[in-house]
């Protein structure tokens, strides 16, 4: 009988993240080349360099676009060099958008979402296609009074 009740909870409790699931030596120790610059943020939102954003109450953000997620939200905005296709990788959920120019505009969509690394603090990354050009990115439905974003080159 204990045994049978043990296998209902078992079944009946949610997965553990993937970076739960395998021991970590040391987080964000093993980043491929790519995203060390996630570990050593910086002042500019460009490839390969985080940077930590204050958060606001969403509500009183200027510009957030039509679709975004209640709770505290910031904005950066930045530049495209060369055309490709970029990913947006947070420290925690939330919701991201990207527009192209300094203001209005219609969000870009996205071409693929995934989760962060194993045994990395990236909770998610989400890939856009992008021309050069100027952009502003919104992050939204965070909860923190930071968060941590960067612009990741490549696929």
């Amino acid at each position: 009988m204990l045994l049978a009740a043990a296998l209902l909870l078992a079944q009946a409790a949610p997965a553990a993240p993937a970076a739960q699931t395998t021991q970590c030596k040391a987080t964000d120790a093993s980043l491929p080349a790519g995203l060390l610059g996630w570990v050593a943020p910086g002042d500019a939102f460009v490839p390969g360099k985080a940077v930590a954003l204050d958060t606001i109450d969403g509500a009183a953000l200027k510009g957030l676009p039509a679709g975004s997620k209640p709770g505290k939200a910031a904005m950066i905005g930045f530049r495209i060099e060369s055309a490709g296709i970029y990913g947006v990788a947070l420290d925690q959920g939330g919701w991201i958008d990207v527009l192209p120019g300094a203001e209005g505009g219609t969000a870009l969509a996205s071409v693929r979402h995934g989760h962060g690394l194993e045994c990395s603090t990236i909770r998610k990354i989400v890939r856009f296609r992008f021309e050069p050009g100027i952009y502003r990115l919104y992050v939204s439905g965070l909860a923190g009074a930071r968060v941590k974003a960067m612009l990741v080159a490549g696929e």
